[in-house]
């Protein structure tokens, strides 16, 4: 990375985090002082990164460093250090909304449920590498989940009760690796897509999760797709939220957006 930022003639400093809220602590610092934060690292420390510079003015750069890398794979921001280094020399600015769990910020998929479960495996996982962890939690999961109730509320509109699996509040599209969750979610639309699955068998569980990678999972009758701009869940047991590969908070939780309320530098926007 240091050898394509140089070949660019690009002007840098390295700091070296010691954890989420060092990174934060540095980023803000930099941003204060006029220079653009870049996070090299996966979807946590961007998140937290992201979250703390919202609505500061201040823009961001990422550069993809962790297992999922979803936030850079929706911004079409290439893996490759050469591919995004050209990405930040190039300096285009996109405005993107930031999502807010009981006053937790995220940028990607807040979730809770069987999804949230499996981010915590995840995590918990260390001898298996890069996105086979996100398959191996899942199937663990499975083993021994019980589904459910879960209540949703978009909007102040009627509560939505169903037992079942999982809800996600997606501000973008993907999580866990490339799973295309909310395969209609935009970064920028001011709007949250919430995707629930109710209660089916855990075979045609099992059997439908390679659909999400490619987000044709919404032709299944028991995967439900809404959107606003407020979501609030509660369910009949403890859950913790997970957003962006890190825990966020806990249900009963309160979901809204922040309509374009973070600069990043990124692609331009398909259109």
């Amino acid at each position: 990375m240091e050898r394509e930022l140089e070949a660019r003639s690009v002007e840098y400093r390295i700091v070296r985090t010691e954890s989420l809220e060092h990174g934060v602590s540095a980023a803000r610092e930099a941003a204060n002082g006029g220079e653009v934060p870049v996070v090299m690292s996966g979807d946590g420390l961007i998140g937290a990164v992201g979250g703390a510079l919202a609505q500061t003015g201040a823009a961001m750069g990422i550069i993809p460093g962790g297992r999922g890398n979803d936030l850079a794979r929706v911004l079409g921001i290439p893996k490759d250090p050469a591919g995004s280094v050209a990405v930040l020399a190039d300096g285009n600015e996109r405005e993107i909304d930031v999502g807010e769990a009981n006053g937790r910020r995220f940028l990607c998929i807040a979730s809770c449920g069987f999804d949230s479960e499996c981010n915590r495996r995840a995590n918990e996982t260390r001898l298996i590498r890069g996105n086979l962890v996100y398959a191996y939690a899942a199937l663990r999961t499975l083993a021994s989940w019980k589904p459910a109730a879960f209540t949703v509320v978009l909007d102040d509109r009627e509560p939505i009760e169903f037992r079942g699996y999982s809800v996600a509040v997606a501000n973008s599209r993907a999580f866990g690796g490339g799973m295309f969750i909310a395969p209609h979610a935009e970064l920028d639309d001011g709007l949250l897509d919430v995707i629930t699955i109710s209660d089916v068998s855990k075979l045609r569980y099992i059997s439908g999760l390679p659909k999400v990678f490619k987000g044709t999972h919404l032709e299944n009758e028991e995967v439900a797709e809404r959107r606003g701009a407020t979501v609030e869940i509660s369910a009949d047991r403890d859950f913790e939220i997970y957003a962006d590969g890190e825990h966020l908070t806990d249900l009963p939780a309160t979901i809204r957006t922040i309509k374009r309320a973070l600069r990043v530098i990124a692609p331009p926007a398909h259109t």
